[in-house]
């Protein structure tokens, strides 16, 4: 499938005659409460008084809930549309996607997606994960690849700081763990490099909130989410889920924590490479990151940790006897994408190194 990339320009008239095209006259738009700041969204409502009928399903919070997804598949049933329309983060897609997905007609239903944050490459992917029963489940379907994405820079306005950078350092961990996953072939390596350039020449504009910046940000995003629709994501991702539930920190912020400790270690454990590719090929691949770093990282970093360093995000408190339990919730299935062979043990040591001497006391 080929995604049709949409711009915002001369008031969303790209984006008018996609509506138009698909959506009957109703859409069903998907998004959280912040989407009504917006300025898309006061297109939208422009377009409502010129008789675009919009039913809105905004019932779910982020990492959301199975009930909530079957909320919004009965609400879609009793008012079907042509075109859902899904803008925010990660949550409100993977809502959209999956009400696609358990509607029963997704070949007649197109999925617009606006991403909001530039950081989870959802837009791009198979993907959702929802929760049921207090259990992440994973839902994986080609079809629920969002058909249309628009990049709005004007929607990152209203980021703040600390989830601007939380979420750019979400989409570089998406191009970093895939560039070295065992699954990697030469087009999702081409996408990640692409990637992970982009960030990081745009991090500074990004940062500065300003209106370029935030537009390449967004296609930064979303090929790190080309690329891990290919590969899916390694250890850094597995590891880092229960840290941001139990320690309220960003889902970036937690990735790249773990990204952090394991680019150091995997260095120094190549003899444990389970690449079919051999330990020469992952000492390449480490290289040709390394070397990108260097050439493309802003203020002088020259590698992840500096980078982290230089955005200070902030103090986390995680206590040394929580490492067992933090252990214990890694997803086996994950590991099995990583490059090297990981031991319950092995993990315990890198949340140890995560705990006593990593970044989380950095302010």
């Amino acid at each position: 499938m080929t995604q049709i990339l949409l711009e915002p320009f001369d008031n969303y008239a790209e984006v008018d005659k996609y509506i138009e095209k698909y959506s009957d006259g109703s859409i069903f738009l998907v998004c959280g409460k912040s989407f009504e700041k917006m300025r898309f969204y006061f297109h939208l409502q422009e377009l409502k008084a010129k008789g675009l009928e919009i039913v809105r399903f905004s019932d779910f919070h982020p990492n959301p809930s199975y009930e909530s997804v079957m909320a919004g598949v009965e609400k879609f049933r009793k008012k079907p549309s042509g075109l859902i329309l899904a803008a925010g983060g990660g949550s409100a897609l993977d809502v959209a996607k999956c009400i696609k997905l358990y509607s029963g007609k997704l070949h007649e239903i197109k999925l617009l997606a606006v991403p909001t944050t530039a950081g989870t490459g959802s837009e791009a992917t198979k993907f959702a994960v929802i929760y049921r029963d207090g259990e992440k489940q994973s839902v994986t379907d080609e079809s629920i690849i969002p058909d249309a994405v628009l990049f709005d820079p004007s929607v990152l306005n209203y980021l703040p700081m600390y989830h601007r950078k939380a979420a750019m350092l979400d989409a570089l961990c998406h191009g970093i763990e895939s560039f070295w996953s065992v699954n990697s072939t030469e087009e999702s390596q081409s996408l990640s490099e692409k990637a992970i350039a982009e960030i990081l020449r745009n991090m500074e504009s990004f940062l500065n909130n300003d209106a370029e910046g935030n537009r390449n940000m967004l296609s930064a995003a979303n090929t790190a989410g080309q690329a891990i629709n290919i590969t899916q994501t390694t250890a850094g991702h597995a590891m880092c889920y229960k840290l941001t539930s139990r320690y309220g920190i960003a889902h970036g912020h937690a990735a790249a924590l773990c990204v952090n400790v394991l680019w150091t270690w995997m260095s120094d454990h190549i003899f444990a490479c389970n690449d079919v590719r051999g330990e020469e090929y992952l000492k390449i691949t480490l290289s040709r990151l390394e070397k990108l770093f260097r050439e493309c990282a802003p203020l002088g970093c020259k590698d992840f940790h500096e980078l982290l360093k230089t955005l200070s995000l902030g103090n986390v408190a995680i206590p040394a006897k929580d490492i067992e339990l933090l252990a214990e919730t890694v997803n086996p299935v994950r590991l099995k994408n990583h490059p090297i062979s990981m031991t319950k043990d092995d993990i315990k040591i890198l949340y140890e190194t995560i705990v006593n001497g990593s970044l989380s006391d950095e302010s």
